[in-house]
C-alpha cells in the first residue's frame, strides 16, 4: 500500500527529483544512484507503468488521490506518494502543466536495435534531432501512422526527457524505440550498414537533384523502408544523403522548401505506410 505523505514546504529535500534535479542528473543516478525519468499527467503515467516501468515515487495534487490516479496509486505498491495543495506544487515550476500529477520511474534498459528490425517493416531514424518538443511530437506521429520502431543516433535528444515524454503523450512507452548505435563516428556507415542487413532500403528526406516526390508509388511497394529525418536547421548530413537508397520531398507551394522535422515526420510516415 502506498505511504501518503502530506508536504507543505516545496524545499523539502525528498521534492529534489522533482523540483531541483536537472535531466542529466537523473539519468546519470544522481538521485540515490537510480537512473530515473520523470512522467507527467495521469495518462502518461498509466502508461509508463504499462510499459512497464517501475515507479519510485509520486508526487500529487490532493484530488487525484481518490480521483483519477486513485488505481494507479494501488498498482505502484509500497511507494512514497506526496501531495499537497494546487498552490504549493505550483512553484514547483511547470507543475501546472503536469496534470497534478508527477512520478518518478526508473529507468528501463533499451533492447539491441537488431531485435526491433528483425521484425519491422517501417522504422523511422533520427540524425541529431535534439529539440524534445520534436522528439516528443515525432514519436506521437510515429506510433499513430503504423511505424514500427524508432531508432535514433546517439546525439539524439533522450526520448525520455521530460518535455519529450509530454509532448509524446506516452508514446515513448508505446512504440519500440532504441540508439541504433552507441558511437557517433559510426554513423551512417555502420548505422545503414544494419539497415541493409535487414534488409531495409533507405529513404532520406532531403532536397537533391534525384529527389522524387514521397507520393512515388514505388516507395509504398518496398517491403522494408527506413525513413531518415534529420536535425533541425541543417537536416540530414551531406554525408548521410549520399549513402541512402532513395533522396524523398514532400512537394510544398512555391517558395517554402521545408517543414518543421515533426511535421515532415508525420506526413512522411502517413505517405510511407505499408500497404
Amino acid at each position: 500500500m502506498a505511504n501518503i505523505i502530506e508536504i507543505t514546504d516545496f524545499s523539502d529535500p525528498r521534492l529534489d527529483v522533482y523540483a531541483r534535479l536537472r535531466e542529466p542528473a537523473l539519468k546519470n543516478g544522481a538521485a540515490e544512484d537510480q537512473s530515473l525519468f520523470i512522467a507527467e499527467s495521469p495518462k502518461v503515467i498509466e502508461r509508463a507503468m504499462d510499459f512497464p516501468c517501475r515507479p519510485v515515487s509520486m508526487l500529487l495534487e490532493r484530488r487525484h488521490i481518490e480521483g483519477q490516479m486513485k488505481e494507479l496509486i494501488i498498482r505502484a505498491g509500497d511507494i512514497p506518494v506526496f501531495t499537497a495543495d494546487f498552490d504549493v506544487l505550483t512553484k514547483i515550476t511547470g507543475f501546472h502543466l503536469t496534470r497534478g500529477a508527477l512520478c518518478a520511474m526508473e529507468r528501463p534498459g533499451l533492447p539491441d536495435p537488431s531485435e526491433l528490425l528483425r521484425n519491422s517493416h517501417r522504422v523511422a531514424v533520427l540524425e541529431d534531432v535534439v529539440n524534445p518538443t520534436n522528439i516528443g511530437a515525432i514519436f506521437r506521429s510515429a506510433a499513430a501512422l503504423s511505424v514500427d520502431a524508432v531508432l535514433l543516433t546517439p546525439n539524439c535528444c533522450d526520448p525520455f526527457y521530460r518535455r519529450a515524454v509530454r509532448v509524446s503523450m506516452g508514446t515513448v512507452f508505446q512504440i519500440p524505440w532504441t540508439y541504433l548505435m552507441e558511437d557517433e563516428a559510426d554513423w551512417p556507415g555502420q548505422g545503414l550498414s544494419l539497415l541493409r542487413a535487414f534488409g531495409f532500403e533507405t529513404a532520406a528526406m532531403s532536397l537533391t537533384d534525384r529527389t522524387i516526390p514521397v507520393s512515388d508509388p514505388k516507395l509504398c511497394g518496398i517491403d522494408r523502408l527506413a525513413v531518415i529525418l534529420g536535425t533541425e536547421g541543417d537536416g540530414l548530413s551531406e554525408k548521410t544523403i549520399a549513402s541512402c537508397d532513395y533522396n524523398v520531398k514532400i512537394p510544398m507551394r512555391e517558395g517554402v522548401d521545408s517543414l518543421n522535422v515533426a511535421a515532415a515526420g508525420a506526413v512522411a510516415f502517413y505517405a510511407l505506410a505499408k500497404r
